[in-house]
């Protein structure tokens, strides 16, 4: 059958995720049943607007949504609440990724994230001599049986398939693993809803397709074709392409695949609600890290982006006499999903920001520093609170495109340029705390306590 499959070009794809991961592991580190053990993991440092960023199976049977904010959890529940330890978190990634390395090459291994991959399993099951749910069995059992972590898994022709037989249809069969087919996909997922439990679907795609009175992929595959390429350009074909269970990326295509240019972002939510000169201090920071950053790599840029994010619920008014006056999300906005409901507040402002091209190439903290407080101070409400920022760096490309003029002072460039490679070499051997700038010493200032977190979280 498999040998079959392979001559005809029909490929079987496995997702596979670790069940809720992070909860998972910090109740196996303190030899508890992930199952029977009512457990959050959120940072209580950041109060109780904190988002839990897992929860135990046992808080979901009681009705908690994963993804929740501390307060959104009912008070009558008496829980254990853990540090998020991204370190250790990545460590048991990492050996789960070697048990799939004892079945499959990593040719055929796309990591989608920390707790979930792709697998091209068509080889194996011809090499094993198995059908693909026992193959999927066997990798699950083995994850089970070394970390105590369990995982779901889904199984389709396509990537897409797989990942919805994961996303969906695992949820609804005894042993987690959901099977789709194109034809399975029409009777199943077809009219099921809400449309954003569908990979790559998200609220503000549901908005727009929600205007057509779409609210599942049934209605997607009648609409008129020019319709959704009229609202999405040339992105209706993902549309299309899922609404029909079409997925025509494989594995080796995505491993192949080479960007023509890149980017860099640096972006954080803030602890609390800054004041415009509280923010400015934190910008002045990222823009240090990322100069550092596009110096490691041997790149500079010509683009630069700012994206600033109101405090929710932040009083005042826009009045709409600059680009500095914030922009407004439309009250009463519901966004529907997984997570649960959302709803935008009359007061919830927005965000802020701009893009600018330089003049030139450069990786220079002096020159950046100067574009970047031009669109701060242009931009961004002096009168807003903020809580969310990033910053952009596009079309990096290596350091011999870097720009010189005659306006350029050659020596003093080559001066930062050497200070910078020096300040990565002190950083690299002794830590990224090991040199800081005057203003990551101030009391608003995030530098530190970044440089010991992994991926925003405590390491």
């Amino acid at each position: 059958m498999a040998e079959a499959r392979e001559r005809d070009g029909e490929r079987t794809y496995l997702c596979i995720d670790l069940k809720t991961f992070y909860a998972s592991v910090e109740c196996i580190d303190r030899g508890l049943d992930p199952f029977l053990t009512k457990l959050v993991v959120a940072d209580p440092t950041r109060g109780d607007t904190t988002i839990c960023l897992a929860i135990s199976p046992a808080m979901k049977a009681l009705g908690v949504r994963n993804r929740c904010r501390i307060f959104e959890i009912p008070r009558g529940i008496e829980y254990i609440k853990a540090m998020p330890r991204m370190r250790r978190y990545m460590e048991v990634s990492a050996r789960i990724y070697g048990i799939y390395l004892r079945y499959v090459s990593p040719d055929d291994i796309h990591p989608y994230s920390i707790d979930e991959c792709f697998i091209d399993a068509t080889p194996y099951l011809k090499l094993y001599d198995i059908d693909a749910r026992s193959f999927a069995e066997k990798l699950m059992s083995e994850v089970r049986r070394d970390t105590g972590v369990c995982a779901t898994a889904g199984i389709g022709p396509n990537l897409f398939l797989a990942k919805v037989a994961l996303d969906i249809t695992a949820k609804h069969v005894a042993d987690n693993i959901g099977v789709l087919d194109e034809e399975s996909f029409r009777a199943q997922i077809w009219p099921h809803r809400p449309i954003t439990d569908i990979w790559g679907i998200g609220p503000g795609i549901a908005a727009r397709l929600a205007k057509y009175h779409v609210y599942d992929l049934m209605g997607v595959a009648a609409l008129d074709e020019q319709i959704l390429y009229r609202e999405f350009g040339v992105n209706a074909e993902y549309l299309i392409d899922h609404a029909f269970g079409h997925e025509p990326t494989t594995i080796a295509e995505i491993q192949a695949y080479r960007p023509a240019a890149s980017s860099y972002v640096n972006g954080q939510v803030l602890p609390c609600n800054y004041t415009f000169e509280e923010a400015h201090t934190v910008l002045k920071e990222m823009i240090d890290a990322s100069v550092l950053e596009l110096v490691g790599r041997g790149q500079v840029t010509n683009h630069i982006s700012l994206s600033v994010g109101y405090a929710a619920g932040a009083g005042g008014a826009a009045t709409g006499d600059g680009p500095a006056s914030p922009s407004r999300a439309n009250p009463g906005d519901v966004f529907v999903g997984e997570h649960g409901k959302r709803r935008l507040g009359p007061k919830g402002y927005g965000h802020a920001g701009g893009s600018r091209k330089l003049a030139g190439f450069t990786n220079s903290y002096r020159k950046l520093m100067a574009a970047f407080d031009e669109l701060w101070s242009e931009r961004v409400s002096k009168d807003v609170p903020i809580r969310r920022m990033s910053v952009g760096l596009g079309n990096l490309v290596p350091e011999e495109f870097a720009t010189i003029d005659l306006f350029t002072d050659v020596a003093a460039d080559e001066r930062e340029h050497d200070l910078q490679r020096a300040v990565l070499a002190v950083k690299g051997k002794f830590g990224k705390n090991a040199l800081l700038r005057g203003m990551s010493l101030t009391e608003k200032a995030t530098a530190r306590e970044r440089n010991e977190q992994v991926g925003g979280h405590h390491a």
